[in-house]
C-alpha cells in the first residue's frame, strides 16, 4: 500500500510537469515565437538553451552558436522564428512556468529516490522486471507497486491481461469477428505498459521486430498497446517462474515482417534501388 500509494504521486506529479511544460509551449506561441517548427522538443538541452536564452533577453545570435550542432534546423530560419518581442506580461507567466517546472522536477527526483528505498523488500522482482527490454528501475518499481510480485492472484495470463484492461474485447456475431474495443481496467498500469512498450520498441530485441510488423496495419497506438500486452504476458511469466527474462536467439518477428513485405521492397533492396 505504501508503495503504490508513492507510485501514483508520482504519476500525478508527472502529469502536472507534462501539463506546465505545454504551458511553455503555448505561452511561446502566443508570444509569436514558434520553436515547434524547429525542435522537436523545446524541453530538450536545444529547446532549454533558447528558451532560458530568450527569457534573460539575450542576443538571438549568441544563443543561435549556442544550439547543438547535431540540430538539423536550418538556422536563419530559426533565428527568424525567434524574432518577435516579449511583453512583460509574457516574461513573467514564463519565468513562473520555468521556477514551477523546475520545483516538480525537484519534487519527481526526490519521490522516485523515495519509491527506490520503499522497494528494497521486493528486490528479487525488481532485478528481474530490468531484465525485460525498455524497463528502467522505476518503471520496474510502479508496475510492482500496481501489480505486486505474486502472480498466483491472478486467473492466468488472461486474467492479468482483463484486469489490466489490455486484453481486446470479443465482438463476434454469425461467424464474423468485429472490431472489439479494449476493456476497461487498470489505467495506472496501461500507462505504465505502455511507456515501457515505446521504450522496448527502440531496443534492439524481438520488440522491434514486431513493432515494425504491426505498425504499417495498425498504426502507432494500437501497435504499441499490442506491445503493452505482449510486455505484461511476459511480465506474468517472469515474476511465476522468478527466471530472468532473455531474448530469443533467432528473432521470429523480424523474420515474419521480411516474409510478409511486399515483392518489390524486397527487390529494390536486392538491387539497392
Amino acid at each position: 500500500k505504501q508503495l503504490r500509494l508513492l507510485t501514483r504521486r508520482r504519476d500525478k506529479q508527472k502529469k502536472e510537469l507534462s501539463n506546465e511544460k505545454n504551458r511553455l509551449h503555448k505561452t511561446l506561441d502566443d508570444a509569436g515565437i514558434r520553436l515547434g517548427g524547429f525542435i522537436s522538443d523545446i524541453n530538450g538541452k536545444s529547446g532549454q538553451i533558447l528558451v532560458n536564452g530568450l527569457i534573460e533577453g539575450k542576443p538571438l545570435c549568441d544563443l543561435i552558436k549556442m544550439v547543438d550542432p547535431r540540430l538539423k534546423a536550418d538556422r536563419s530560419e530559426l533565428m527568424a522564428s525567434m524574432d518577435e518581442t516579449l511583453t512583460p506580461s509574457h516574461l513573467y507567466i514564463l519565468r513562473n512556468i520555468k521556477s514551477h517546472i523546475e520545483f516538480l522536477e525537484k519534487q519527481l527526483a526526490e519521490l522516485e529516490t523515495l519509491i527506490i528505498e520503499t522497494i528494497k523488500p521486493w528486490n528479487e522482482a525488481l532485478e528481474l522486471l530490468q531484465t525485460i527490454p525498455g524497463t528502467s528501475v522505476i518503471s520496474a518499481a510502479c508496475l510492482i507497486g500496481e501489480i505486486g510480485d505474486d502472480m498466483s492472484c491472478f486467473d492466468g495470463m488472461k486474467g492479468i491481461s482483463s484486469w489490466a484492461g489490455l486484453c481486446p474485447g470479443n465482438n463476434e456475431s454469425a461467424g464474423k469477428r468485429k472490431s472489439g474495443r479494449m476493456r476497461k481496467g487498470n489505467k495506472m498500469v496501461k500507462t505504465l505498459l505502455c511507456e515501457v512498450a515505446n521504450a522496448a520498441v527502440k531496443t534492439k530485441s524481438q520488440f522491434k521486430g514486431k513493432y515494425q510488423g504491426l505498425v504499417i496495419r495498425r498504426g502507432h497506438k494500437r501497435s504499441i498497446i499490442a506491445i503493452a500486452h505482449k510486455l505484461l504476458r511476459i511480465i506474468y511469466t517472469v515474476l511465476s517462474r522468478r527466471k530472468a527474462y532473455f531474448d530469443p536467439d533467432i528473432n521470429y518477428e523480424e523474420l515474419m515482417v521480411r516474409r510478409n513485405s511486399p515483392r518489390w521492397l524486397q527487390m529494390m533492396v536486392k538491387y539497392n534501388m
